[in-house]
Order: structure tokens, then C-alpha cells, then sequence
């Protein structure tokens, strides 16, 4: 089952809480697609249509869910996009929001993100809803 891991890749802090997410899902049996490591860093145009490749056509269209790390002050335009067309897809999607209450984030986050997609508040729920998700293949509030 190929869980793929979404999230903004700008700085290291940002990768490392990705790859935290991709431990917690190897640990539940996913396999992963982490775009930073799977396909790599976009350092040039010349980089731009491998990694769309990579990213999209090879990897998100044969995800079984989407995993969004929403935390930070805006989502990052890759991510929104990644999770407007799983949603697009019937590809389920969790999303994980840790730093702040939805209540708090609900003015940049949008209302379209926060009703497409069960958010957890913590990893200890994600993990939850993940073992949820292996078990029903649906994505649910916990």
C-alpha cells in the first residue's frame, strides 16, 4: 500500500518532520513515496519536468492515500495542488496539523483544504487513523 508523503520541502527543518511522517508510516507496514528523497530537490528548470514525472505521474497517481503535513503558516503551493487532485482522484487523503488549533488556522489554511480531508492534531492520532485506514481503507476522524 503506497502512502504518499506531502508537505513543504523549503528548508531542513520542514524535510525532517516529513521523514518523521514517513518512519511512522514504514512502521505501520505503508510503503512511501517522500518527494525530497524518492525524487529529489528542484534546483533549476532544467530539474522541473523530471520531478513532476517523478512526482506526480509515477507516484501520486498510484498512491492509495496522501499523508499532508499542514503545519507552518501556509501550505506550500505543491502540496495544495497534490491534495486538490487527489481529491480530484478519490485518492484519500489525512491530514496533520500540530502547531496550531484548525480554529486558529482556518484563515490561511481555507475552508476548501480543512473540509476535504479528516486532519489529526497530533502524530499520536495520525498513527491512529493510519491503523484505521490499513484496516478499512477509509480515512476517518478520530
Amino acid at each position: 500500500m503506497l502512502a504518499y508523503i506531502a508537505g513543504r520541502l523549503t528548508n531542513e527543518e520542514e524535510r525532517k518532520r516529513l521523514e518523521e511522517i514517513d518512519i511512522l508510516c514504514k512502521n505501520l507496514g505503508f510503503e512511501t513515496f517522500l518527494p525530497h528523497r524518492d525524487a529529489g530537490i528542484v534546483e533549476g528548470m532544467q530539474d522541473v519536468k523530471r520531478i513532476f514525472e517523478e512526482d506526480i505521474t509515477k507516484s501520486l497517481a498510484k498512491s492509495e492515500i496522501v499523508i499532508a503535513l499542514l503545519d507552518g503558516l501556509h501550505v506550500g503551493a505543491g502540496t495544495a495542488w497534490e491534495l486538490g487532485y487527489a481529491y480530484s482522484k478519490g485518492i484519500p487523503v489525512l491530514g496533520i496539523k500540530t502547531d496550531e488549533s484548525l480554529e486558529e488556522a482556518l484563515p490561511y489554511l481555507s475552508a476548501i483544504l480543512v473540509a476535504s480531508m479528516p486532519i489529526a492534531k497530533s502524530i499520536e492520532e495520525a498513527e491512529r487513523m493510519l491503523r484505521e485506514f490499513r484496516e478499512n481503507k477509509k480515512v476517518q476522524s478520530v
